[in-house]
């Protein structure tokens, strides 16, 4: 199981990213668990300066505007 973390205000782009997340789950037949962090002062401690972020298995791999589909197959297959 892969364990996502997004850094999420509560923006549309946001939202849109945890749908894509999910898709993309679903569709790689992978299974996943969503932890939506909106707290101000984590997003920055976790080193986010543009929402959303994505961080999968700890490790922060996308900050700002919508992830491209392709990275996120990678990043939830490797």
């Amino acid at each position: 199981m892969k364990t996502v973390k997004l850094y999420d205000p509560g923006c549309k782009r946001c939202d849109a990213t945890e749908a894509l997340v999910r898709e993309a789950a679903s569709r790689l037949g992978i299974d996943v668990e969503v932890e939506k962090i909106s707290d101000a002062k984590s997003i920055a401690m976790a080193g986010v300066m543009s929402t959303p972020g994505v961080a999968v298995d700890g490790k922060l791999v996308h900050a700002g505007g919508l992830p491209d589909a392709a990275k996120l197959d990678q990043w939830l297959t490797t």
